[in-house]
């Protein structure tokens, strides 16, 4: 794999406390092919909004502090994260959501990787097992 579609599930492991985590070792595993120059990652410019959505929660929750939510937002934005504005995706994302019976914000990404041709890589289980056998949907566990 060179490149995939990463979800935020992924994203936010790499800054949240470990210890309420699962699949840490494997999304940190895709983080040092990134940084190696092996991985690059695509996302829907709604990741950016979900990613702040998840950090929001984890301050408000206590799962963080504040600061190190707002530093964590500054690291992944400076992670070279190659975006894709959801505006060029709408039609095809529209259909994977009516058909599958799937979330119009996973189906944003599921429709970039099948534009794209290229994995989306996701740690919801039960999103990939409900899709997978349609699109190039991979579970974190798995890969």
């Amino acid at each position: 794999m060179t490149a995939c579609v990463l979800d935020a599930s992924v994203a936010v492991k790499w800054f949240l406390p470990p210890h309420r985590e699962e699949l840490v070792e494997e999304a940190f595993a895709l983080l040092r092919k990134h940084e190696q120059g092996q991985l690059q990652f695509f996302v829907p410019d709604l990741f950016w909004a979900e990613s702040g959505n998840i950090f929001w929660k984890a301050v408000r929750l206590r799962r963080c502090s504040r600061e190190t939510a707002e530093r964590s937002i500054g690291v992944l934005k400076a992670g070279r994260l190659i975006t894709v504005p959801s505006l060029d995706l709408l039609r095809e994302a529209f259909t994977i959501a009516t058909d599958f019976g799937r979330s119009y914000y996973d189906s944003l990404y599921v429709a970039l990787a099948a534009v794209s041709q290229i994995p989306f890589v996701t740690a919801d289980e039960k999103l990939s097992n409900a899709l997978a056998g349609q699109f190039p949907v991979r579970w974190l566990g798995s890969t």
